[in-house]
This record gives C-alpha cells, structure tokens and sequence, in this order.
C-alpha cells in the first residue's frame, strides 16, 4: 500500500515517514459494481477514499459527470467542508478502495501539498448543465471570479507607518495582511506571517517602518481571474496573500489561500479543527466567536441559504460534543453509556443564529439511575451553559438537558412516547410530542432515533395524527390582509413581521404532521414534505409549494439574521415589511397564501377545526 500510495498524488509528495503513517491507518473496502458507495445528499463524509483498482463514477442528479480510476481520491469536499454530499459516488465495476479515516485525512490535505491537490481538484472538478461544480453545487469559489469572493475593502498604510502601528490596524480590522502604497504606482504587503518569521523571528523592533518587513512588488491579481487559476498560482510562488487590482490599479482587497480553497472550508473545516483542539470551555467559547464572521463570509460569497445552514448545523454539533467532552472529563466516566440528543431545529439541522438550543440526555439502562440522574443532569447544566457562553440561546420553555424533566433513560424516554401515542389529549402532550419526534443524538450512543423511532406507530393511531394535523394548523400565515403583510401590534418589535412563526413554524408543523402519517419521524422538514409526497398523506403539489415557502422564508430569516451579525447585533426574526423590496413583498404574501390555502385543505379534509 505504501508505494501504491507513493506514486500519486498528493501522496508522492510527502515524506517516506508521512506515508507510512497513512498506510497504517487505511483501511481496504471493496465495492461490488453498481454499488452505491455513498448518495448526493447524504451525511458529510467521514474518510477519504482512494481508488486500488476498479472504478467510480461521480453522479449528479442521475447523471455521470466523470469515471475516476486507479489512484484517484474522492470524498474530499464534503470531508473538508463539513456540507452533504455534492454528488453520488458509484463503483462503475467491482472497486478496490483504500479507506483512510478523516482525523488524518484532514492534517494530510491541510498541508501545502493537500491544498495543492484540492486546488487542482476544484479547478477540474466536472461542471453541471449549470456551470457549477458538482462537489460544491452552489457558488463553488474555485469557478468564480476573485472580485466576488473579497470578504471587505484592504487595509492600506504608507511605508513609513510604524510596524507596530501596521500590526494595530490589522488587528483593529480583523484582517490578516495590510497593503503598503508606496507613492509610485507599485504596492507592497506584509502578513501576520511576515510579522512572525521576519519581524519577530528577527528582533526588529516595532518602531521600524513596516517597508523594513514588507514584501514588495506584491504579487497581484485582477478581480475577474476564478479562483483556481489564482490559487494555483498563490501555491506555485509560495505566497498566501494576493492583493486583487482593477484595471485601473485601484486595490479592491486582498484574496487569501482559505478564501479560495472553498469558502465553506475556511467557514468549517478550520473552525471546527479549533473547536476540536480546545482545552477548556472558555477556549471552546473563543473558538466559536469564528462562526459569525465565517456565516457572514459566506453570505458575501453568496452561498446558498441551505448550504450555510448545512455548515452551521455541523459547527453547532461540533461544539456540543466538544463540551460534552469537556464536561464528562471533568465529571468522570458515566456509570452507564448515554446519548446528547439534540431537539428542534438543530435535530433537524435547520437551526439558524437567532434558534433555541434545544436538548436533552437518554442513559441506557434503568440500572445506577440513583446516581446517573443526578451526574448527567449535571453534565447537561455545564454543556447548556457552555453553549450560552458561545452565544447560542437556551429554550424559553425549558427544553434542555440542564433541566431534570430532559434527562431519562431511553426506555423511560419511550415509555414517554408510548403514554403520549396512547392518550394524546393529556396535557402538553402535542407540545412534548413536537419537541420528542424532533430528536437526534449528535455524541455517544449512536442506536439511530432513539426516542422518535418511538413514534412509528403513529399512522396506526388516528386520534394522535388528528391532534398533530390540529397542532399544526394553530399557527396560521398572517393573510388577513388585502396589501400589507401582517405584523406585530404592540411590544418592542411592533411594525415588524415575525418570519418564524408567521412562516417557519406553520410548515414544519404540517411536514411533521404529514412526515409521522407517512412512518417518517426524525427527519428535516424537506424530507418530512417529500415522504409524505411519496406516501401520498399530502398531494405531491401541496408538498412542492410547502417546500418552496419554506426555502423562500428560510432564505429571507437566514439574509436578517446575518445582517444583524454583521450590525454586532444580536440575531432575532423581525423584519420590517417596508424595507423590503416589493418583488420580496409580493413572494413572501403569496408564500403565506398558499400555506394557509394547504391548512384550510387539510383542516377539511380531516375535519379537525382551524383558528
């Protein structure tokens, strides 16, 4: 395996030693043709793989984009953005593969050499009918021009400016190079790594002017060069700045190495190497003041909406099972296994920053439940409050794992569920059962859904779907209206509409209700519309128009969150109607009609009253 290894890429590249220890960790997989190694959408991957001997085919939609063979790595790009699979990997004959796991995968292709490769990769990556790369199917950075990835204008001094006043106004910008105008036309740049490697490294002192250290003529490139070609070009000079110019020698910003990578490899893949490194809680905490700055980074690149959320979904998995580390080093080892399951919108992995962080604990076994209860409620009262360190919210309600109530063992979990499935007109039993069927265990036991599995038999219980199809139609689009969209009457947010609950709360109620008559519990409200579509417990078009409101609503709360990060304010979902356009008016009034028109349909249908 070493010398297969040995003589492709990035591997040839690296030390004897280096490819030893990645031979030492491979494992050997084979694929029988026509298998489906892993489908376009699913969990972001966990290995890379290279291709012994056989094939793969890369298939986006249903259709083969590429054959890689002997030697040829796949799977990089989601591992190293954290996001869904871009694409369908399929043995195109029976494959031989090395499986190499992502903890040292990563450190691999985070090298000069790895990025190298994964460069090229995005450069060559096949393109869809669309002209977008299919590992990266929204704004793939490496396909577009430089210009429109530039995260803000550069940092510019003159060369007499003092070092230390360099370094100080780099700070204060949160930038990592400055530009130098040198008076003739021509420009300079000095980096945090020049501060490191000549400044520091050798002894000149902070009063020297910043052309005592800078680099210059600095390697320039125009705005409309795509981001591979500039990339490749950075590597080959050894450079990780480049100042972007236009025609006019006028300095638009500086583009980086991890602005072109992938926008969602410096918003992920890093951010979550930093988490995973942290010592303490506060360490975690500083680690995850990146994830604004990272959110509104793709939001300039103009990711979409579903993808930034992906990525925010793994960061916020990542953080919790960091401090569920943390806190279970400090408490000592568990007297019995147990499970951090995540509720609500980061269960179904559509949190956003101004979303509760709902959760909860489920122990396996009744034994020890003396002294399990009492550890594991202290457990989930450090990771709460750790994660409210980092900015994240606790539920109004209660519904977290610092709270007795949210931590069972996982029979009395389903015991739960089984008493809420037999008399679901006990009190709260609708709210409990919304919060439960939302449910993913993001660290320790992995047994699948193990409270919402529970809820399987659901479509055999008429009486409980009729109480959710109930629940679900309580939230009702604000369409009382003939030209203006609805909004608050009083209160500190009065004159604003709330884009949750007017818009976000109705559909995921009727994508849960519909999910549960299907058999699908646990699940996104995306896949909660497309099963019950399938099942036919909702027409194919009702389920069509909900998906398409949700990812207009989604999209619009998810654009006004991230301006309010970008204002340094704190993230809600209150929109004033009159600010925005009337193309985006007109869309979100027709969006909320055609909600309520499915609620009035499915209130008929079933015969369950309506507000």
């Amino acid at each position: 395996m070493v010398r297969f290894l040995a003589e492709h890429p990035p591997f040839e590249a690296l030390e004897e030693s280096d490819v030893e220890r990645v031979a030492s960790v491979a494992e050997v997989e084979f694929h029988r043709a026509g298998t489906t190694i892993f489908s376009q959408g699913s969990e972001p991957v966990e290995h890379l793989r290279v291709i012994r001997s056989g094939a793969v085919e890369i298939v986006h939609d249903g259709r083969v984009l590429d054959l890689l063979g002997e030697g040829e790595l796949f799977g990089h790009a989601s591992m190293l953005s954290g996001l869904p699979t871009g694409f369908e990997a399929r043995a195109a004959e029976d494959t031989l593969c090395y499986r190499i796991p992502s903890q040292v995968a990563k450190g691999l292709l985070s090298g000069p050499e790895g990025l190298r490769y994964v460069a090229r990769s995005l450069l060559e990556a096949p393109l869809t009918d669309a002209g977008t790369s299919a590992a990266h199917p929204a704004r793939d950075p490496a396909h577009q021009p430089v210009g429109s990835l530039l995260r803000g204008e550069a940092v510019v001094c003159r060369p007499d400016t003092s070092i230390r006043e360099a370094a100080q106004m780099m700070t204060d910008a949160g930038r990592t190079s400055i530009v130098i105008d040198l008076g003739d036309g021509s420009i300079g740049i000095l980096t945090d790594r020049d501060l490191r490697t000549r400044v520091v490294a050798n002894g000149i002192p902070g009063e020297a002017p910043v052309s005592a250290a800078m680099s210059a003529p600095a390697y320039t490139c125009r705005p409309d060069q795509l981001g591979g070609e500039v990339l490749l070009d950075m590597l080959d000079r050894g450079f990780r700045h480049f100042p972007v110019v236009s025609a006019t020698g006028r300095v638009l910003g500086v583009i980086s190495d991890l602005d072109l990578v992938a926008v969602q490899t410096r918003s992920s893949f890093y951010l979550r190497q930093a988490i995973a490194a942290a010592k303490t809680p506060e360490e975690v905490a500083a680690a995850a003041r990146e994830l604004s700055p990272a959110l509104i980074a793709m939001q300039d690149a103009r990711i979409a909406a579903s993808n930034i959320t992906a990525v925010y979904a793994v960061v916020l998995d990542v953080l919790t099972r960091r401090l569920v580390e943390l806190a279970v080093a400090e408490a000592g080892e568990p007297l019995a296994p147990f499970s951090w399951l995540a509720l609500g919108s980061q269960a179904r992995r559509e949190a956003t920053p101004a979303s509760d962080m709902d959760s909860a604990i489920a122990w396996m076994g009744d034994e020890h439940a003396a002294e399990l209860k009492p550890y594991l409620h202290g457990v989930g009262v450090k990771v709460v409050a750790g994660l409210e360190a980092c900015g994240f919210h606790r539920d109004e309600h209660g519904a977290t794992a610092a709270d007795l109530l949210f931590v069972r063992s996982i029979e009395s979990w389903r015991r739960a569920a089984r008493s809420l499935i037999a008399d679901p007109a006990q009190e709260k039993a609708l709210i409990l059962v919304s919060v439960l069927v939302d449910s993913r265990p993001v660290w320790g036991l992995h047994m699948g859904a193990p409270v919402s599995d529970a809820f399987r038999i659901a479509p055999r219980n008429p009486d409980l779907l009729r109480l959710l199809a109930r629940f679900a139609l309580s939230y009702r689009p604000p369409t009382g209206f003939l030209r203006g969209l609805v909004v608050e009457h009083s209160g500190e947010h009065r004159g604003q509409l709330d884009l949750k609950r007017a818009g976000i709360v109705p559909i995921v109620g009727l994508a849960r209700w519909a999910g549960m008559a299907a058999g699908v519990t646990s699940g996104s409200t995306t896949e909660r519309l497309r099963a019950a579509a399938a099942a036919g417990t909702l027409p194919a078009t009702d389920a069509h128009t909900l998906e398409d409101a949700f990812e207009l609503v989604h999209g619009l709360r998810l654009e006004h969150q991230i301006g309010l990060l970008r204002a340094g304010r704190r993230p809600d979902d209150y929109v004033d109607p009159a600010r925005l356009s009337p193309l985006t008016r007109t869309h979100l009034r027709e969006a909320f009609r055609a909600v309520a028109s499915i609620q009035k349909r499915v209130a008929a249908d079933l015969q369950v009253g309506i507000k």
